[in-house]
């Protein structure tokens, strides 16, 4: 990836905050690499060097600065965009696709050959796969260094770190010194066993909180979830271990989670979950100028400018939920879902769950199978059509990954029991995190841009219109549903057409 140096310069001499976390500066007299907002005297043009990620500072011999903590830089994910393969890599790869499996395997998944994203990723990132996910590794294990109070052991587990041996031999060797002297605090260590563990997830500012707490919170499950304008609660299983995520709004350009589970491994997978779900890696200044050239757009762009697409938690969860949801309200499918939940889902032995009123987690695919679920209130093809989406879900659980692209994406999606055009489209948008995805038999999303007359316009001219909101539909769709001044009643409601359609489909 080409950097024009003079560009990158002026970002670092004026300290520009939109650049943190697009581009790193490596200097080559002390062998740090620094964020474009590092507080350090700015060293000589002769002596630095520019990378567009921090995996590629790192893999160039570059280690990470101690003052501005490339860590707390923006989501990672803002590398993404330049590659809609190399995106869906990302995604993967945060996810821990190669904390078991290699590059080769990688790949197969995303529908390229390992020649082929080894190059990608050496184009848009500067560096291999494998350095990115240890350089993640790396940054998240200094980030609870110098964030908590876990003993060192917590943290190399809790970081990804395969053993302790090689997670000192990395920090002794990147930053020639052992993890315990980057620690700031001298206080005892604590075990997180008993607290949980508290992380900042930095964004890009702007951020809608107000918008993505009442998008949660209108879905929330009873005993699943809880929402409240200064924070959002949830229960959650990581490869069996059952825990709880708090997450609220920070005092900076950050989030703060806690994140309490007992099984110290699962942590990565856990932040990557809620970095998601918040749609943290979203770059809104980039996203709202490309939309505001539509002038019905422009509006609601300038009324909310850090509107984000809420991603999901689950990707069984999300397809059970948007099923119940065809051809009923968001309230309704949510009190559905509370019935599911109650009748199926394992109970959660947590005080400070209990607390907050969440005392279950959302049923696992095995759980439903066999089950009578339209008992519980619904028609009986729904039914039907969930219990058949639970046993293929159990048969294959990468079935909600990343494809090739988005059109396979869906295609794949539709195929699943229960699932048509507008649900597979709901789906890909959030749980897949497709930027481009774009449910466009939405009622609501006609509604929004109907004329004076009040016309609304078709599902088909609406996908003409969308063309030039590509490649950033979702947002544009989140908009629109923001909007919306009855989106709590009809947000996953599907127009005739599309009812039939996906009815056909169960």
């Amino acid at each position: 990836m080409d950097l024009d140096p003079e560009a990158c310069r002026r970002a670092f001499v004026t300290r520009d905050p939109r650049f943190d976390g697009r581009i790193f500066c490596g200097v080559k007299t002390t062998g740090i690499y620094c964020r474009p907002i590092c507080p350090a005297r700015t060293p000589k043009a002769q002596n630095v060097v520019y990378f567009p990620s921090a995996a590629a500072a790192q893999e160039a011999g570059f280690r990470p600065c101690l003052r501005c903590r490339p860590e707390a830089s923006p989501d990672l994910g803002a590398w993404r965009g330049t590659s809609n393969t190399v995106s869906r890599a990302l995604a993967l790869i945060e996810t821990g696709a190669l904390d078991q499996g290699d590059v080769d395997a990688l790949a197969a998944r995303l529908g390229v050959g390992e020649r082929q994203l080894r190059r990608l990723f050496r184009q848009h990132l500067g560096a291999s796969p494998v350095a990115v996910a240890q350089t993640r590794r790396v940054l998240l294990a200094k980030q609870l260094i110098q964030e908590t109070r876990l003993p060192m052991t917590e943290v190399a587990l809790a970081s990804g770190f395969g053993s302790v041996r090689r997670f000192n031999e990395t920090f002794q060797q990147l930053f020639d010194r052992a993890p315990g002297a980057l620690r700031r605090s001298r206080q005892p260590a604590e075990s997180a066993a008993g607290t949980g563990v508290t992380v900042r997830l930095a964004y890009r500012a702007p951020y809608d909180w107000d918008g993505v707490i009442g998008f949660l919170a209108a879905r929330a499950i009873p005993g699943v979830e809880a929402a409240a304008p200064d924070r959002y609660a949830r229960t959650l299983a990581i490869d069996g271990a059952r825990g709880l995520v708090i997450v609220r709004r920070g005092e900076g350009d950050w989030l703060e989670a806690e994140i309490r589970f007992p099984k110290l491994q699962a942590l990565p997978a856990v932040i990557a979950r809620i970095r998601r779900v918040f749609d943290l890696a979203a770059d809104p200044a980039l996203i709202g100028a490309h939309l505001a050239q539509d002038p019905q757009l422009a509006p609601r762009i300038a009324a909310r400018p850090g509107l984000r697409a809420p991603g999901a938690w689950d990707g069984f969860e999300l397809a059970v939920r948007a099923i119940l949801g065809q051809q009923i309200t968001v309230v309704a499918a949510r009190n559905l879902a509370a019935r599911l939940t109650e009748a199926y889902g394992e109970p959660v032995d947590d005080p400070a769950a209990a607390a907050l009123g969440l005392t279950r987690l959302f049923p696992t695919p095995a759980r439903l199978i066999g089950e009578d679920i339209a008992a519980l209130g619904m028609p009986r093809a729904r039914g039907a059509a969930l219990e058949a989406l639970a046993r293929t879900v159990a048969a294959d659980p990468t079935i909600f990954t990343p494809r090739a692209d988005l059109d396979s994406a869906v295609a794949a999606l539709s195929a699943l029991p229960g699932v048509g055009e507008w649900t597979a489209q709901y789906i890909a948008l959030r749980e897949l995190r497709e930027p481009d995805a774009f449910p466009h038999g939405d009622v609501a999303l006609m509604r929004a841009l109907a004329d004076a007359d009040g016309l609304r316009p078709s599902a088909q001219d609406l996908l003409a219109r969308a063309e030039t909101w590509r490649p950033w539909r979702a947002y544009a769709a989140q908009h629109l549903w923001a909007g919306d001044a009855a989106q709590p009643a009809s947000q996953t409601m599907l127009n005739k057409r599309s009812r039939k359609h996906d009815r056909r489909a169960a």
